[in-house]
């Protein structure tokens, strides 16, 4: 079972930037759609980024858009997401997830899921 370890995330002021990492523990070409989606209290699980680790295409929510950034690392089976001037809109629990192939803004289609990192932003 490959697993998903989520770092970086902590409290900062809005304007900010925070940069997160996803390290999966073994290579599983299988797996090849790494994505970040994000859980704000009271609110439903909300797809933030996602990255293509064979051909490194990437897409983005509206709310991120020109915000943050994904970027992988193959050698290292590290996906990042870059957050810059952050909002205190952005204040949630962050995750890492995989799926096959196919970038999805669907939770329901990813397999594996970490335990999340919280992101908060004061005003």
């Amino acid at each position: 079972q490959v697993q998903l370890v989520e770092s970086g995330g902590g409290l900062v002021q809005a304007g900010d930037s925070l940069r997160l990492s996803c390290v999966k523990s073994a290579r599983n070409d299988d797996f090849s759609t790494r994505a970040w989606f994000r859980q704000a209290p009271g609110k439903e699980r909300e797809f933030v980024a996602a990255i293509s680790e064979r051909t490194d295409t990437t897409f983005y929510g509206d709310a991120v858009k020109g915000r943050f950034t994904i970027s992988r690392d193959l050698d290292k089976n590290t996906v990042f997401l870059q957050m810059n001037t952050l909002k205190p809109e952005d204040t949630a629990i962050y995750y890492c997830t995989m799926r096959g192939q196919g970038i999805s803004t669907s939770s329901l289609d990813y397999t594996f899921w970490g335990q999340g990192t919280q992101v908060t932003v004061s005003p």
